[in-house]
């Protein structure tokens, strides 16, 4: 499901939060901008509570975890309520601990290795990161090649001003970004900002992908 609403989404909001308190209304600042889809970092204290927040009182919000980077972060995830995973890189006890909780994962990748590592775990989606600064979508479409089905959702150095190019690839599958909703809006609570922003980026990508 989750590969399902991203795909039609477009945009993954990469979200850093510092204050557990702030994650309904921003949940719901998101899904008023027609962004359904969040992936919460687990780089701050936050986030495993900002998780739970949402996962019990936004349920039509998919709500993630990302920066995951071991098993036990997964599992405190998952316990959390995640409905998804991603990571940075390709470990094997973060793939097993979400598809043993049977929630889909999104481990992160920069070579065909990684990538020939990824499939023998059964997935076909993978997050390419840090994008801008390995190469952009130049190089995932060199790596797509000898993968045609695999699909990727490049996050890093990745805004509005270079967002359009990669959703006019058929090798993209969404785009994670924390430009729709930056830490400073969140922290200082202008939930309106982030809706704004939401709506703009999701009539660029109708603009882009027809629905």
């Amino acid at each position: 499901m989750f590969f399902k609403i991203a795909k039609k989404c477009g945009i993954i909001p990469v979200i850093k939060i510092e204050d557990a308190d702030k994650a309904v209304p921003l949940a719901k600042a998101l899904l008023g901008g027609g962004v359904n889809v969040a992936e919460i970092t687990f780089r701050t204290p936050a986030a495993a509570d900002a998780i739970a927040k949402i996962a019990a009182e936004v349920p039509e919000m998919c709500v993630g975890a990302g920066t995951v980077v071991n098993a036990k972060q997964a599992g405190i995830a998952i316990d959390s309520g995640a409905k998804f995973i991603v990571s940075p890189g390709l470990l094997p006890e973060v793939i097993e601990a979400a598809q043993g909780a049977r929630i889909p994962v999104l481990p992160g990748v920069v070579t065909p290795s990684e990538i020939m590592k990824g499939l023998s775990f059964g997935l076909s989606v993978f997050k390419f990161f840090p994008a801008e600064p390995f190469g952009g979508l130049k190089t995932i479409k060199t790596l797509a090649a000898p993968f045609g089905d695999v699909r990727f959702v490049p996050t890093g150095g990745i805004d509005v001003r270079n967002i359009a190019k990669y959703w006019k690839s058929d090798t993209i599958l969404a785009v994670g970004g924390s430009f729709v909703a930056p830490e400073a809006l969140i922290g200082s609570g202008d939930f309106a900002a982030i809706t704004r922003r939401c709506k703009e980026t999701a009539a660029m990508f109708q603009s882009i992908r027809k629905p």
